[in-house]
């Protein structure tokens, strides 16, 4: 797939845009004024891959926690910015790596000035991050409803404030929980501005819809190229947003990081527990960073055959079942010790 070519930014040390890998980004659900409880949560984010981490600043208890909160990650932070320009700048005086905000929702542009004068200074990149749910109202009596050329006309305005300031450290997010909705704002504003896109699914839901969702309307936008960094929007523990995102990077053949697990869907055939052991072995395998595509299959019939692209794998058999890499097999195994062998064919192979 050819991809959109876009400008490059970079947040902390992570380059979005241009020929960077896409990234995957997440948010804390926490109280950020909690520094002990943030902190943690994104320790746990870091370690499942997370490559960003955004957090909300609700006022100045929070804009002051951001200091140490910084100090104690190891990825770069996001403030997450509402309406009041002064935790912007004390968010920036607190060390984070960029901000999210909308410049036509801060007031004056005065202040708007303070904000990019200092970021420009500290080199701190600034997200305009258009919502469906809260576009201006001024628009939608424009439009007459809720339409992509709106979310796309809304992050225009925003944008021209920026570069009237002469800051262009920009991305930008269309987020809506309407797929078709988002997807043709992404296509139509990735036509009209030279900036990254971080694509997500606002609102997207739990863990089995919202992950629906986020792998069709993010899928759909980088499979046409569209798209530099990403965030799947989850009801639960963020860092299933992290796995989520990785998933649908490795599917789309643009990430290769930790294991691809292949597995049937089950028929008669099978003579293992199939369901139990892909789950297993999914769990136990999930530390592995190292690219590997590992099969779990139902059968020894068709098992390695449909599985052939697999590194390696197993397949239940009546009593015994095989370990075989790349189609071949290469031991029978009783039942009872196949995760035990396909576990330690994994280690040798790491």
């Amino acid at each position: 797939m050819k991809r959109r070519i876009s400008n490059t930014i970079h947040v902390g040390k992570v380059a979005i845009g241009g020929k960077a890998p896409i990234s995957v980004q997440s948010m804390t659900n926490t109280d950020t004024r909690d520094v002990a409880a943030t902190v943690q949560q994104i320790h746990r984010l870091e370690k499942a891959g997370c490559e960003i981490v955004r957090v909300a600043v609700v006022d100045s208890e929070a804009a002051a926690a951001l200091k140490k909160i910084r100090e104690r990650i190891n990825i770069p932070l996001i403030a997450d910015i509402h309406f009041d320009y002064r935790l912007a700048l004390q968010a920036i005086e607190s060390g984070v790596d960029g901000l999210r905000l909308n410049p036509g929702n801060i007031g004056s542009k005065e202040k708007v000035k303070l904000i990019t004068t200092l970021a420009k200074e500290r080199s701190v990149p600034i997200r305009i991050g258009v919502n469906a749910g809260s576009l201006d109202k001024r628009l939608l009596a424009k439009y007459g409803r809720l339409v992509p050329e709106a979310l796309v006309e809304s992050a225009l305005e925003h944008i021209t404030i920026l570069e009237e300031l002469q800051f262009n450290a920009i991305k930008v997010s269309l987020k809506a929980s309407d797929i078709p909705l988002m997807v043709e704002a992404y296509r139509l504003l990735a036509d009209k501005v030279p900036y990254p896109l971080h694509l997500g699914v606002t609102e997207a839901g739990t863990l089995k819809s919202g992950t629906v969702k986020s792998a069709v309307g993010i899928g759909i936008l980088l499979a046409e190229g569209i798209g530099d960094t990403i965030r799947v929007s989850l009801t639960g523990d963020p860092v299933e947003e992290v796995a989520v995102g990785y998933e649908i990077l490795k599917t789309l053949g643009l990430r290769k990081k930790g294991v691809e697990l292949i597995s049937c869907p089950t028929c008669g055939r099978c003579g293992i527990d199939l369901i139990s052991i892909a789950n297993e072995v999914e769990e136990k395998l999930a530390h592995i960073d190292k690219p590997l595509k590992i099969a779990v299959m139902g059968c020894v019939v068709n098992g390695p055959g449909e599985a052939r692209e697999a590194d390696v794998g197993i397949a239940g058999g009546k009593g015994v079942g095989i370990l075989f890499k790349k189609g071949e097999m290469i031991a029978k195994v009783p039942q009872e010790q196949l995760v035990q062998a396909l576990l330690a064919e994994v280690e040798k192979m790491l």
